[in-house]
């Protein structure tokens, strides 16, 4: 038995069964990856993956049960590996941040900016993707840290801590109509054609519900991942924007206004995720300490690494 026969394992079932995508991820070529199947299928006995000729399909019973302890050892093999990496180096090394567009443009310039002072020489890699994504890959370890308002807290694999609350607000361009308005309600603003987040982004979901509740439907004209976008389609006059309140800022959004919406649609909480037993570096602490000031690493560190 040995590393290789247990990622070959792991990736065909990462890449669901397709030992093509697998053999690129691995650097190696199909038949190569086939044969490390087989040959740990034969030395434990078991059969793991159900076939329909050469062809993956599926996981077996044992399967199944191998899948999650081959999940450990490898999981283990990386604890291993940072563990060593920190003795030999406290200060040196590679952070990757999965995140949303909107945390990295509005959320963590301050953070990233403290911990480079901070950290110098380790390498600080944002990567942007939806929450979805943001989830994948802190499960697959290609990020240490997950930051995200949606998702994370709904993944048994990961441990999620809450970072910090926040409300949308809504944007005009100057003299619009709202502006007169003392306090929007709802079935005021949804007589306005309406451009927000895409399904899924920064609390999207609470827009919708907030609007359901009241049995109203809004005119979304216009959706997308990225709030400049968002104003930019605003200012231009194509309707009334629903933003992050941390994406609107009036000494450069000069072309816009804003309107509370505290009072329209529930607080969201942005929050911070590690996959379930990895070892973390001690300037992952730092960073997610840098984040969420409340979040020490004492306290994070237990529950990550709680069975």
């Amino acid at each position: 038995m040995n590393f290789q026969q247990l990622r070959s394992v792991r990736e065909a079932i990462r890449r669901e069964f397709n030992l093509t995508e697998v053999a690129n991820r691995l650097y190696t070529s199909q038949p190569g990856v086939s044969r490390q199947i087989r040959e740990l299928e034969q030395e434990l006995g078991v059969t793991i993956f159900e076939r329909s000729g050469k062809r993956l399909t599926g996981l077996t019973e044992p399967g199944r049960e191998i899948a999650v302890i081959i999940e450990r050892l490898l999981q283990d093999q990386d604890n291993l590996k940072q563990a060593a990496d920190e003795y030999k180096g406290k200060e040196l090394g590679r952070l990757t941040v999965a995140t949303t567009h909107s945390q990295a443009r509005y959320a963590l310039p301050r953070v990233v900016s403290a911990f480079r002072q901070r950290f110098p020489n380790v390498h600080l890699h944002l990567k942007q993707g939806s929450p979805e994504h943001i989830v994948q890959w802190v499960q697959a370890g290609m990020a240490d840290i997950g930051i995200a308002t949606e998702s994370l807290s709904r993944v048994d694999t990961l441990v999620a801590f809450e970072g910090y609350e926040w409300n949308h607000v809504l944007v005009v361009p100057p003299g619009h109509e709202l502006l007169k308005s003392r306090e929007v309600t709802l079935k005021e603003l949804a007589q306005y054609p309406l451009i927000t987040y895409e399904a899924g982004f920064t609390g999207r979901p609470h827009i919708d519900e907030a609007f359901a509740s009241q049995g109203l439907e809004p005119e979304i004209v216009l959706t997308a991942m990225d709030a400049d976008v968002i104003k930019t389609y605003v200012a231009s006059g194509l309707g009334v924007g629903i933003i992050a309140s941390i994406a609107y800022n009036d000494k450069q959004d000069k072309q816009l206004k804003a309107l509370q919406a505290d009072h329209l649609f529930a607080v969201n909480m942005t929050r911070v995720a590690v996959r379930k037993g990895a070892y973390l570096r001690g300037y992952a602490y730092e960073f997610i300490e840098c984040f969420a000031p409340h979040l020490k690493r004492k306290n994070v560190e237990k529950a990550v690494m709680a069975l």
